[in-house]
């Protein structure tokens, strides 16, 4: 019996983590985006604004 004792703290603490870790990838994946879907989206957003400033008049302009 030359087990060394076990620290509960440590234990409970580590279950917690791996715990939160899990439910972070689960997050990841249910709602997540790669960088490169949201570079993309970031891309046609600008796109669709330089469009539309595009075909503004001068009409346009006073308004806003």
């Amino acid at each position: 019996m030359t087990e060394k004792p076990i620290n509960l703290n440590r234990v409970r603490k580590a279950r917690a983590r791996d715990a939160a870790r899990k439910e972070a990838d689960a997050n990841a994946v249910k709602f997540g985006r790669t960088k490169a879907e949201r570079l993309l989206d970031a891309a046609r957003t600008e796109q669709a604004r330089r469009v539309l400033d595009a075909h503004r008049t001068e009409d346009d302009e006073e308004d806003a």
